[in-house]
This record gives structure tokens, sequence and C-alpha cells, in this order.
């Protein structure tokens, strides 16, 4: 950093400011910890089968779980400029956490779009199996290229306090592969989902209202996860490619930051209303007979986090 006060972990700015700012991350604490314990326990305890659907559904809870439990120590952290192996532990499970639930975004993605788009060939593709193998090689890819990063940032000081880490090459490439290409992915299965359901004929208007509020919903969600994630990661980006460590690229990584972790929150929100506007899409909404197996109400029952 440029001075001494941008290169604190604590944010900078009246005294006034830094208090709302750890009232909102207590208050983001608290309602995190709760939801998606909530969330947990009725994935793990309260449905009768495992689905593809509640597969994607835990392993997301779980992601935004452990990233809520590293933020308490994450604040101590931010008002302090001490490194310690504590320090790369909670930043690292943080960012291990936040990259997965990003990743478990676009596979959710795909499994939607595979099933709405192709409800015919959905049978052969989408299980449970195959769900908790696509989320096993996600956790192996993510914390296998955290792993590489911290290794190639030792020198920087790993996770913590490292000031130079952005201007290297390698960070363009994580930036890319860990947002920017989940961010396409989202986007073009979300627009497909809602243009094939706006394609099919509505029998009546209780058909016609469940596959306009599904549509709402998957876009929606697509606006919650542009605005908690994109803001942060084009900062990111503008810090990296023009190498600038200034006081407001490091006030605004801070602010940004803290956005995108609002999205755990808004993640078990999403995980009641948009499974009830899908199960009223998916039992409302004509498709092939084939396509209705016993599996195709549930196929439209994902997560849109």
């Amino acid at each position: 950093m440029n001075n001494s006060t941008c290169g604190s972990r604590e944010l900078p700015g009246p005294q006034a400011a830094k208090y709302i700012f750890f009232i909102y991350m207590g208050g983001l604490l608290v309602l995190g910890l709760l939801f998606n314990g909530l969330a947990l326990w009725v994935l793990c305890c309260r449905l009768l089968r495992w689905t593809e659907t509640r597969v994607y559904m835990a392993n997301l809870a779980v992601a935004d779980f452990c990233l809520l439990c590293a933020l308490p120590f994450f604040l101590h952290f931010l008002k302090s400029s001490t490194d310690s192996p504590l320090c790369q532990l909670s930043q690292g499970i943080y960012l291990a956490n936040r990259y997965m639930s990003i990743s478990l975004v676009m596979a959710i993605a795909v499994d939607r779009y595979v099933a709405v788009r192709h409800p015919l060939r959905a049978r052969g593709l989408r299980s449970p199996r195959q769900a908790v193998a696509v989320c096993a090689v996600l956790w192996v890819l993510v914390l296998g290229s955290l792993v590489l990063r911290w290794f190639l940032d030792m020198q920087d000081g790993g996770f913590c306090f490292s000031s130079r880490s952005g201007q290297k090459s390698y960070t363009v490439v994580f930036l890319l592969l860990g947002f920017y290409l989940p961010l396409a992915v989202l986007v073009f299965c979300s627009l497909q989902v809602v243009t094939t359901l706006a394609q099919r004929p509505a029998a009546d208007a209780g058909q016609a209202e469940a596959t306009r509020k599904a549509s709402c919903m998957v876009l929606a969600n697509l606006a919650v996860f542009v605005v908690c994630f994109l803001p942060f990661h084009v900062v990111l980006a503008l810090r990296t490619a023009m190498g600038l460590h200034t006081c407001a690229i490091h006030l605004a990584l801070q602010i940004t930051s803290r956005l995108s972790d609002a999205n755990c929150c808004l993640d078990a929100i999403c995980y009641y209303f948009v499974a009830k506007e899908f199960q009223e899409a998916s039992a409302l909404t004509a498709l092939p007979t084939r396509a209705k197996a016993h599996k195709s109400q549930d196929s439209l029952c994902v997560t849109l986090a």
C-alpha cells in the first residue's frame, strides 16, 4: 500500500462508519448462521429422500455456514496487523467457501438448465450420485487452487496482509476461473431457463402465473448474485490490471467484499421461496409425457443462489 493507513486491514474513515461496519457484520453473522443452520436442519433432518437438488442445496448451505463461522476471526484480524497461523487459516476458510459458493451456483445453474431446457435427457444426466460427484470435484478444485495460491503468495504474506499479489499474472487466472467463468455460465443458463419458460403455452391463468413467478425468481436471483459479487471482482480486476494500491481502492475492496458476504443470508432465504415457486411451476407447466417422470417436479425445484 502507499501508506500505513491503507496497509492496515482495518477500514479507514470516521469512527462512526467503523461502528456501522461492525454492526452490519454482526447482524450478518447472526442472521446468516440462523438461516443457514435452519436450512441445514431442514435439508438433513426433515426431507424424506436425497435428490440432486438436495445435494446441491446442502453443499451450498455448508459453504455459506463455514464462511460465516470464519467471520468472527476475520473481524478480529481486521482490527490488527499481526500475522499468525490463525489468520492464515481463517482467511483460507473464508476464501475457500466464498469461491465454493460461487462454483456451486454455477453447478446449480447448469443443473437447472438441463432440467428445463432438455427435460428428456435430464433423466440420464441428473441423479443424486452425479450431484455428489460434481460437488466433490468442485470442493477439490476450489481447495486445490487456494492451496496453490497460498504457496505462490507465501513470500508476500500468504492470505494475510499481502499487498503485491494483486499485481501478479496468476491473479488474472484465478479471477477468470473463480468468478467470471461462473458468472458467464450463470447468465447464459438463467436466460435460457427464462426463455424456455416463457415459450411454454399456458393452459390456464394459474399455470401462467406460476411460470411468471418462476421466471421472476430466476432473474431476481441472478440480480442478487451480480449485485453481491460483481462489484468486488470488478474492483479487484482494476487493481490487478492497473497495479493500483491507493486508499480509495483499498476502501472499495473492503466495502464490496463485505457486500459479497450478504449473499450468505440471501442464499438461505432463497432455499424456501425459490423451491416453492418452482414446485408450483413444475406442477402446472405442461411438459412432454416422458418428461413428467417422478423426478421432473424436483428437477425444477432448485436453489437459485
